[in-house]
């Protein structure tokens, strides 16, 4: 079984009426809902928990940790960002959604500062599945439309994708690049762009559908229990190194 973590801020369904009506019990409810009808063993965490729901041994006991931010980046400890970071390349997978491109997490990970272009005017959004090949895109049809969104738009300043999966055009003309696969140390990242809060995106079915096999996806193909760079004696000698 999968263990997966969805950490959300949770401050918008609290603070605004409008996202409140939307997310009752918040967006982290909904996606562990879907999740755990998928079979996975899901976790909450947010903003509100002592050391933000992160600490060492969440971490440790989670498989793949999706993460959704936007107002309170800046209220993230940078040892939680560091924590993070570090499960990331000992082999934990990461899903960042939508406004977590500006999270302290992704911008470690990524080494840049993650900006783009944004509008907030509920245009429709239509996500382009470019490499249908790939197990993030099971599923789906050549593409679907999220009636309203807000716009992301380029140049978003990140790495080149290992794997680009999705490119987003938004009925303003802006195009995006929405479904982003990385691979940090021995951890794998995707990075996807639907998801505003004032939004019912993650009830879409198409939307559940690329969350649930993102997951899969980045369930680890091999962890190390600390990272380390190992001092290590020539072959034939009494001692060896052994890998994992």
């Amino acid at each position: 079984m999968i263990r997966v973590t969805v950490w959300n801020e949770y401050f918008h369904e609290k603070t605004h009426a409008n996202v409140k009506e939307i997310y009752p019990e918040g967006m982290h409810k909904v996606i562990a809902d879907f999740l755990a009808a998928d079979d996975v063993v899901v976790k909450t965490a947010t903003l509100d928990d002592p050391n933000c729901g992160i600490t060492e041994e969440v971490l440790n006991e989670t498989d793949v940790l999706i993460w959704w931010g936007h107002a309170k980046h800046g209220a993230v400890p940078d040892e939680v960002a560091e924590m993070v970071q570090n499960a990331v390349i000992k082999g934990m997978g990461i899903i960042f959604l939508h406004s977590g491109h500006h999270s302290k997490p992704f911008r470690r990970l990524m080494g840049t500062p993650a900006n783009l272009c944004w509008r907030e005017d509920g245009d429709l959004e239509r996500v382009w599945v470019i490499k249908p090949s790939h197990p993030i895109a099971k599923g789906l049809p050549r593409y679907f439309e999220l009636e309203h969104e807000e716009t992301y738009g380029e140049p978003f300043d990140i790495p080149e994708p290992d794997e680009l999966l999705f490119i987003s055009w938004f009925s303003g003309g802006e195009v995006f690049r929405s479904g982003c696969c990385y691979r940090r140390g021995n951890g794998k990242i995707f990075y996807f762009q639907p998801g505003h809060e004032t939004f019912p995106i993650y009830y879409n079915e198409h939307v559940q559908t690329v969350i649930k096999n993102a997951v899969r996806w980045a369930n680890p193909d091999y962890r190390v229990d600390k990272l380390s760079a190992p001092h290590v004696k020539k072959i034939g000698t009494s001692d060896s190194y052994i890998i994992g």
